[in-house]
């Protein structure tokens, strides 16, 4: 880690203060969507603690518990009527897309952040496992277990309102391998934290598990017609 002296706590203090703001802009009463921009001031804290070295994996901890943060305010938010879960998801995303950019630029410049990081296509991200999926000697086991649950968290506090949001919606069956499509990534990252060696076959059973929630709380539009036949 690099010597964390005073310059650096006034710049990340500085950027905890940014994300603050952001995270109560809505206090602020302006009736503008800049709050949103939380999810993305998040990245400044974390970014900049990665810089001077700090363990990546605690790193991405926190990222994940800020973003949740940020998201427990805004499906409250969702549920007073004030704010609309597409664009909660628009600025999650916007903001995991800048993160993984962030991953491929800035080592290039300092390689020092090479370390403890796999290469994933042109992304660095944390090297949790081994080839043989045994944990890396420098993984901190209390610290992978918190970013196990916080990732869990983060991606069920996304997934469950969007399955609410079409909840006794017209879906015909076909819809069905979109929607499970667009879940396969933050199932296979879930599947990888926590199962590494069974990772394609429990984000099946994920798909699975998806697709008959997804019968359970969707319409086909043709009950109708079935009661007609009656």
């Amino acid at each position: 880690m690099a010597p964390f002296d005073i310059n650096s706590i006034i710049v990340l203090l500085t950027f905890v203060i940014i994300f603050a703001v952001f995270l109560v802009f809505d206090l602020f009463k302006r009736n503008e969507k800049y709050a949103y921009m939380a999810y993305i001031v998040a990245l400044l804290p974390v970014n900049f603690m990665w810089m001077i070295n700090f363990d990546i994996l605690g790193v991405y901890l926190l990222l994940f518990i800020l973003w949740c943060v940020t998201l427990i305010r805004d499906l409250w938010g969702v549920k007073k009527d004030k704010k609309e879960i597409n664009d909660i998801v628009l600025y999650l995303a916007l903001a995991i897309l800048i993160q993984l950019i962030i991953t491929a630029i800035i080592p290039v410049s300092v390689p020092s952040l090479l370390t403890n990081t796999t290469p994933w296509l042109v992304f660095n991200l944390p090297d949790i496992y081994t080839d043989t999926f045994a944990i890396e000697t420098w993984v901190n086991l209390d610290i992978l277990l918190a970013f196990r649950i916080t990732a869990t968290l983060m991606i069920i506090l996304v997934i469950i309102p969007l399955i609410l949001d079409i909840k006794d919606e017209e879906v015909p069956l076909p819809m069905f391998i979109i929607i499970i499509a667009l879940f396969i990534l933050p199932f296979l990252y879930l599947s990888y934290l926590w199962l590494p060696e069974a990772t394609a076959v429990l984000t099946l059973l994920m798909s699975v598990i998806l697709f008959i929630v997804l019968l359970l709380i969707t319409r086909s539009g043709k009950e109708g017609e079935l009661q007609k036949k009656k």
